[in-house]
């Protein structure tokens, strides 16, 4: 919820005016609601005395525990603690009480929820040494099922005699009798018969039913009364969207499964909508709050980067340098992200947007997140632009070569003085490095433009570092990432950028043939292709996830591999170890000997997952592939292929979960960073990819990037068409209240500074 509100009370008076939106509910408390001051009647383990063993009281009359905490309190450590957020405590299910399946039609096998009413609960006496079992029949006016509970004596506590229940589980036959096993039990009280029953989160520790939340629920529902909508109507009616007050009432008390999916639908889009409101405000203050720099395009620098390129730009690298060369030409600032699938040749692209800079008198900048990125960039980079000349009327000739130069935390203090002075002084052109860039040591005499890379969010405080460093100009910037994101979420992560893909490989990057090793025998191979292309001139890695054997985990080390390896399969190879406890200067040795071919096999943990670029390399080896997640098999894959020849991936070990066995299925079946980021998402949900950007109020308890893909891209419509003609929703005061009050405390003072 939304830290630092002030707390709000108001009068169940029915004279009282109505609350004019979601932001009024912020920060009201619960203490007003009756319902919410009785204490809960917890069927949860914790407040049944006979978990001990012993009955308690317990039996086929024994009513739920009565706890001495009230709802209100029981609500707190659920986190639910002010009216919005009771109101948005959606349910999580609903059980469908006009058209229940009958107990009688169930079959044997079935996966089903049954709504019925307790007719006897026993507890039987188990066998010596066995465990206590309590049997419980429910009958719904037609046949009986019964229910077992193994191990769970607090049932005696939970359930009596004349009791409604919503029980979920298999259902199973003995002697021609429907029953369960440990089944799921939720107490629905009877009020809500023939109708849609909804099930809410609940919290053993908490001790609330989930009848005893609807209770609160629609004592709130009662208390605030109709709410303004303030989504435009001809939004909502283009769109097929109900009302927000009607669609909070179905959410909670749904006349129908029709009726809630469209409230569920209406109240996903908003969180949707809120989200993608705040990014495309973001953008458009930007844009409208600082002043670039126009730059000129096409010149001759430039002209003879794209001639000494020993391949054409492929359709994607084109079409990505149009849309960037549109962006910095233009007198606002460029904020774009640049997504590119390993070896889709975004380095060629950004350094592309850095020398048009550079061709205007002005100075380029990357940023990269670790000092070993930032080296493999500044080689890349100075290799690239060797023999590329610019104006300097100081020089004899009249134009000197192109400077790039890195700066790291290894840069030594002379070196640093003579780089510092020459970013001063206009002298160097590029410069690399990490974050440091940033800091108030470094100056430039007029920096262009800038390139982020792998860095998740450049956000206010960047900016206006880059701002202090310019004398007010903001220059452009551009934000790679080689991770691939499906489109829906890169609109949520990285919605206030304009976002351009590479999603074609340069000429002479072949697929990488990659194999899942299950067996020995697939285990025995992969070792054989590493002698075999080490024998025939190249290199390989082998990826282990930890770096020195653990007894807790069972995966193999970086340390202890390399000594089995040595005396085993890659016996009279040379072999190095990598990994990040090793000394930067160690570091560096290692990645020296492997990029001058003295090493034939690197040994190393995830350090090698960026940075690392060795052409020779053609085979890499993963231990326990299936500890890894997608988007970082994905990364490790990319670091052999790099020459152009034929290369493999092998990944060892068979997956210790479903989700791993089909990560390393999707692994071998593509390529397709984009492709893998789809299957990433399904697995693992959007909550990882959100990170950050999933907080406070502005939480998507409805929606989800992966099952509403339209809503996601219908949301960013909407906002932009708001925004488009109200930049500061001066004349959407329902949308400006709601976001003031439900995002969090740096976007709202960056949104509504004014």
């Amino acid at each position: 919820m939304a830290a630092n509100r002030s707390t709000r009370t108001f009068s169940a008076s029915s004279e009282r005016s109505p609350l004019k939106g979601l932001a009024q509910l912020v920060g009201v408390p619960l203490d007003g609601l009756r319902s919410a001051q009785r204490p809960v009647r917890s069927a949860a383990p914790a407040a049944g005395r006979a978990r001990g063993g012993g009955r308690s009281g317990g039996g086929a009359g024994a009513r739920p525990a009565v706890s001495a905490k009230t709802r209100v309190e029981a609500l707190a450590e659920m986190g639910v603690t002010d009216l919005l957020g009771l109101l948005t405590h959606y349910p999580r299910r609903y059980l469908d009480r006009t058209t229940q399946l009958p107990i009688a039609e169930l079959s044997e096998g079935d996966e089903a929820t049954v709504l019925a009413s307790v007719r006897r609960v026993q507890r039987l006496q188990p066998r010596r040494g066995g465990k206590p079992v309590v049997v419980v029949d429910v009958w719904d006016e037609r046949s009986y099922l019964s229910l077992s509970f193994f191990n769970q004596p607090w049932r005696l506590q939970q359930l009596h005699e004349g009791m409604e229940v919503a029980v979920s589980g298999r259902v199973t036959t003995f002697r021609g009798r429907r029953q369960m096993a440990n089944p799921s039990v939720e107490v629905v009280e009877g009020e809500w018969k023939g109708r849609v029953v909804p099930i809410y989160p609940q919290s053993e520790k908490a001790g609330i039913t989930s009848m005893e939340i609807a209770g609160c629920v629609a004592e709130a529902l009662e208390l605030v009364g109709p709410l303004a909508d303030p989504v435009p109507p001809a939004a909502l009616e283009a769109h097929g969207f109900a009302q927000r007050w009607w669609s909070l009432r179905q959410v909670h008390q749904p006349e129908s499964v029709a009726a809630k999916s469209a409230a569920r639908r209406r109240l996903g889009f908003d969180e949707l909508l809120r989200l993608q409101l705040v990014l495309v405000m973001r953008k458009r203050a930007l844009e409208l709050g600082s002043q670039g720099i126009s730059h000129q395009v096409g010149s001759p620098l430039v002209g003879r980067f794209r001639d000494s390129l020993p391949f054409p730009l492929t359709g994607a690298q084109a079409r990505a340098v149009k849309e960037i060369e549109a962006d910095l030409a233009r007198p606002v600032p460029m904020h774009r992200l640049l997504q590119g699938d390993v070896g889709s040749g975004k380095t060629v692209v950004a350094l592309w947007a850095l020398l048009t800079a550079v061709a205007g008198g002005y100075q380029g900048a990357l940023m990269a997140p670790t000092e070993v990125l930032a080296e493999q960039h500044h080689m890349s980079l100075s290799a690239m632009v060797g023999g590329l000349a610019v104006s300097d009327a100081g020089s004899l000739f009249g134009e000197r070569g192109v400077r790039v130069e890195l700066l790291t935390n290894r840069t030594t203090g002379a070196e640093r003085s003579r780089l510092l002075g020459g970013l001063a002084a206009g002298e160097v052109d590029l410069v690399v490095g990490t974050h440091a860039l940033l800091t108030e040591a470094v100056q430039f005499a007029k920096l262009g433009a800038v390139v982020i890379d792998e860095q998740h969010r450049f956000g206010v405080e960047q900016r206006a570092a880059l701002r202090a460093k310019t004398g007010g100009l903001v220059p452009d910037v551009l934000v790679m990432t080689a991770t691939p994101i499906p489109r829906t979420a890169a609109m949520t992560v990285y919605g206030d950028l304009d976002t351009t893909v590479l999603d074609e490989l340069p000429p002479g990057r072949a697929p990488i043939e990659t194999v899942w090793a299950r067996g020995p025998l697939d285990v025995e191979a992969a070792w054989a292709a590493v002698r075999r292309e080490v024998q025939a001139g190249r290199q390989a890695y082998v990826v282990c996830p930890l770096v020195e054997e653990s007894d807790k985990i069972q995966a193999a080390s970086a340390t202890e591999e390399l000594e089995r390896l040595a005396a085993g399969p890659l016996d009279g190879l040379r072999l190095g170890l990598l990994h990040g406890q090793l000394p930067p200067r160690d570091k560096e040795e290692v990645m020296a000997s492997f990029r001058s071919a003295l090493t034939d096999v690197l040994v190393a943990t995830t350090v090698v997952e960026v940075g690392v670029d060795v052409p020779n390399a053609t085979v890499m080896v993963i231990e326990d592939a299936g500890r890894f997640g997608i988007a970082q098999l994905h990364q490790l894959r990319g670091r052999v292929g790099r020459g152009g020849g034929r290369s493999w991936c092998y990944l060892l070990g068979e997956g210790t979960t479903p989700d791993g066995q089909e990560r390393l299925a999707a692994m071998e079946r593509t390529t397709d960073g984009f492709e893998l980021a789809e299957v990433d998402l399904e697995l693992r949900g959007e909550g990882t990819i959100l990170g950050t950007r999933q907080k406070g109020v502005n939480d998507l308890k409805l929606a989800s990037l992966r099952r509403h893909r339209k809503y996601v891209v219908l949301a960013r419509e909407v906002a932009t068409e708001i925004v488009g003609s109200d930049p500061d929703l001066s004349t959407h005061p329902g949308l400006a209240e709601e976001l003031k009050a439900m995002v969090d405390d740096e976007d709202r003072e960056y949104l509504f500074k004014n």
